[in-house]
């Protein structure tokens, strides 16, 4: 059994283990106070799956049984687990969602098989030692961003990952649905944009530089249908699903599926297809009224699919050189008084801002949305260093530090030979649990719109499922302790003590069959030989 020194993430206080415990076997029963349902569902469609209990529904006293409960003085998401104190296991949240997350601790602390999906020693007891467990999370916001417009993943790995990010206590998920290499939702008042947008021809192996293609075709898209069923699995797993529709840049594939879309005053647009290699792409969005009119129409079938309070609209890498050579865009940036292409980005991102405010819902975007000013209820998401999320924060703005040399999954791990793809700075398994979201330069005040941390999973060089799984973990496990634990200063850190509890972690991975990176380095068939990526030496700058 692991002990309550092995959870990860760590949590604030831990009482135990001693001597005593309480058992689950077949007579274990589960009370469920309301409140807790979504919790008592996944305890039995889970756990009793791994274990082969029935947990049957029995009395709130009953022996060497399960009860789950609201209490409301306890903080929102916050929980505490007892095992035995009246031969039970109780776990009271001080919402649901605190209940959930005590519910994953409970999970680690029956041991790896909890992980699987079916027994594999039927007839075993679980023996859980006597403990008090009491946490509760540092952030609100703590998220992983899946990057399925450069390579697409099917629903299944969705909902797979969004398991994998509740077993690390992690609530929210970026979902980016759009790009240039393809648009991922069913959107259905405009079919073409799936249609035509959700596959290219081929695509570029490796980084740009490469010589190397895949040939194949490749796409996919959700439907409305599995974008209500991934939101509403989410929502069971207390997951927030916030959907990035990105503009006005990174748009060729709404481009190539509806032309008028694009400056077609300064280039042939029904020439283009789906982007079919990486980098930053030139063709972007007009800024005429028939283009606003047009994504006000996608964003209303968004917001009718995703509850979320935030909804992403990009707004970086949107190069100019189209405006500045477009009469049309040229007209609009005179009309509107604005002093130039940088302003014309602004206007377009405050109609949306604005837009959205108006439905009850607030925007969020990358950190380039500051250039030019920023409604009041606007959000940033820092992703070029820190630099940005402080100058939103100073300004009044909440903020989520993703900071790209800090938390982008898709950076290499180590500065060996064998490492696949490897691109960008090296940031290790220590690196990444050593980052601080909150900068030291902030005051209480302007920190306190730190909304939390984000990791970043871009997918240009992962082109299936088990590279995914290899850049994202274990590191993912590194930051799910960063956001959610109140750790000490960075250097003060205890990454030999985590590495320590790594130990028993690695064995529930395994359990859930994923294809971490190993401590030792990539295993063969994890190597990509010959497939040139852009790695960069040296230690990466803070801002």
């Amino acid at each position: 059994m692991t002990s309550g020194n092995e959870i990860i993430p760590a949590p604030r206080a831990v009482e135990g283990p001693t001597r005593g415990g309480v058992v689950l076997d077949d007579s274990t029963t589960l009370w469920a106070a309301p409140g807790t349902e979504a919790t008592e569902r996944w305890l039995r469609a889970t756990l009793g799956a791994a274990h082969g209990l029935q947990l049957r529904p029995g009395t709130e006293d009953a022996r060497d049984g399960v009860r789950l409960l609201v209490d409301g003085t306890l903080e929102p998401e916050a929980y505490r687990l007892s095992v035995g104190a009246d031969r039970c296991v109780e776990i009271r949240g001080g919402d649901p969602a605190g209940v959930f997350w005590g519910a994953q601790t409970l999970r680690q602390l029956l041991g790896p098989e909890a992980f699987r999906r079916a027994p594999v020693r039927p007839g075993t007891r679980c023996s859980i030692p006597h403990q008090v467990i009491e946490d509760g999370p540092r952030f609100r916001w703590r998220g992983l961003l899946l990057d399925v417009a450069r390579h697409f993943m099917p629903k299944e790995g969705v909902l797979r990952y969004l398991d994998l990010m509740a077993a690390h206590k992690l609530n929210v998920l970026h979902f980016h649905l759009t790009d240039d290499q393809g648009w991922r939702i069913e959107i259905e008042r405009h079919p073409r944009l799936t249609e035509v947008g959700s596959w290219r021809s081929r695509t570029k192996f490796g980084h740009r530089a490469s010589p190397l293609w895949d040939d194949r075709p490749h796409g996919g898209f959700y439907t409305q249908d599995d974008i209500r069923e991934i939101v509403a699995y989410a929502a069971e797993r207390h997951i927030t699903v916030v959907p990035e529709i990105d503009v006005p840049g990174h748009s060729q594939a709404a481009i190539a599926a509806y032309p008028e879309l694009g400056n077609t005053d300064v280039v042939d647009t029904r020439a283009l297809s789906v982007w079919d290699t990486w980098g930053i792409n030139p063709n972007v969005l007009a800024p005429t009224d028939n283009t606003l009119r047009f994504y006000e129409e996608v964003f209303e079938e968004v917001l009718a699919l995703f509850p979320s309070e935030f909804i992403h609209v990009g707004g970086d890498e949107c190069p100019k050189e189209q405006w500045r050579g477009s009469p049309t865009a040229q007209a609009r940036i005179e009309e509107l008084g604005l002093a130039d292409e940088d302003g014309l980005q602004a206007w377009f991102i405050g109609h949306f801002d604005t837009w959205l405010a108006a439905r009850g819902r607030r925007l969020i975007g990358w950190d380039e949305i500051l250039e030019g000013g920023l409604a009041e209820g606007a959000a940033v998401s820092s992703w070029r260093g820190y630099a940005g999320g402080i100058a939103a924060a100073r300004a009044g703005h909440d903020v989520v530090m993703c900071p790209e040399q800090q938390v982008y999954l898709d950076h290499r791990q180590d500065g060996g030979a064998d490492e696949p793809v490897p691109i960008g700075y090296v940031r290790a398994l220590e690196d990444v649990y050593r980052f601080e979201p909150v900068p030291p330069e902030l005051t209480p005040e302007e920190a306190a719109h730190v909304l939390g941390t984000q990791a970043n999973a871009w997918t240009e060089v992962m082109e299936d499922a088990a590279r995914v799984d290899y850049q994202v973990f274990p590191r993912l496990a590194a930051f799910a302790e960063v956001a959610w634990s109140r750790l000490p200063a960075p250097e003060r850190r205890d990454f030999a003590g985590f590495e320590r509890r790594m130990a028993a972690h690695y064995e529930r991975l395994d359990a859930l069959g994923v294809g971490y990176r190993p401590p030792g380095g990539p295993k063969p068939w994890q190597k990509r030989p010959g497939v040139l990526g852009r790695p960069i030496e040296g230690a990466p700058p803070r801002h």
